[in-house]
C-alpha cells in the first residue's frame, strides 16, 4: 500500500527534478530569456540608440557602387521611398528621368523624410541619355524588368569591383523598351501570385537590399 507520508525515494527524486525545472524556467522568465538562451523581452529602440550617421557624415562615407535610375516615375511617394531606401543602403546616387519629379518637393519629402537631402541625385530629360552616359562612365546597366532572357534576382551575383546602375520603370508601363535595348541585361524578381508586378518602390527595396547584402557578404 502506498504511504503518502513516506513516499518511495524514486518519487522524491522525480519531485525534486520537477521543482528544479520549474525554478529554472521561472529564473529564465524573470531574466527575460527563453530556454535556449535567446531574449524574448524586446524593447523598441529609440532613434537616438540606433547610431545613425548625420547628413554630413553620410556625405563623407564610402558609398555602395550602385546608381539608381528612375524611368518616368509618376508618384512622388514612390520617388521619396526610393530615396529613403537608397539612404539606408548607402546607394551612390539616384538619377531622375523624364516625368520623374525632383526635390525639393513636399510629396517626395513625405516618404523620403529628408533622405532627398542626403542622397545625391541628378536629372536627365531622357532616360536613354542617362543610361548611355552611365555606360560611358564604366557602369554595367541592368533594367529591373520582366523580359526575355532576364536573370532571376536570386541567381544574380554582382561583381564587387564593378559599378552597377539599376533602372526602375514607370508604375504602369515599366522600363521603356528603348531603355531596355540599351541595358547590359535585366534582373527579374520572382513572383508567385496573380499580380504581374510589384510596386516600383517595393521592387527597389527588394533588389537594392539583395544586391547590397551580396556585395557586403
Amino acid at each position: 500500500m502506498y504511504d503518502h507520508a513516506n513516499p518511495p525515494k524514486r518519487y522524491l527524486i522525480i519531485y525534486n527534478l520537477v521543482i528544479y525545472d520549474l525554478l529554472f524556467v521561472l529564473y529564465k522568465i524573470v531574466n527575460g530569456k527563453s530556454l535556449n538562451g535567446r531574449y524574448f523581452k524586446m524593447r523598441k529602440l529609440k532613434n537616438s540608440e540606433l547610431d545613425r550617421l548625420s547628413v554630413d557624415e553620410y556625405k563623407e562615407i564610402a558609398k555602395t557602387p550602385i546608381t539608381v535610375v528612375l524611368d518616368n516615375i509618376r508618384s512622388c511617394n514612390n520617388i521619396g521611398s526610393v530615396f529613403r531606401t537608397s539612404d539606408a543602403l548607402l546607394i551612390e546616387k539616384v538619377v531622375l528621368c523624364g516625368i520623374t519629379a525632383t526635390p525639393p518637393n513636399k510629396e517626395i519629402h513625405k516618404t523620403a523624410l529628408d533622405a532627398e537631402k542626403s542622397v545625391p541625385w541628378q536629372y536627365a530629360e531622357q532616360t536613354e541619355d542617362a543610361v548611355t552616359q552611365l555606360k560611358a562612365n564604366g557602369y554595367q546597366v541592368f533594367a529591373v524588368e520582366q523580359v526575355e532572357n532576364s536573370i532571376l534576382l536570386p541567381d544574380f551575383t554582382p561583381e564587387k569591383d564593378q559599378k552597377l546602375a539599376l533602372v526602375f520603370g514607370n508604375e504602369v508601363k515599366g522600363v521603356q523598351q528603348s531603355v531596355v535595348d540599351l541595358c547590359d541585361g535585366a534582373i527579374e524578381i520572382p513572383q508567385y501570385g496573380t499580380k504581374h508586378s510589384f510596386n516600383i518602390s517595393v521592387s527597389a527595396g527588394i533588389v537594392l537590399w539583395d544586391l547590397v547584402y551580396k556585395l557586403r557578404s
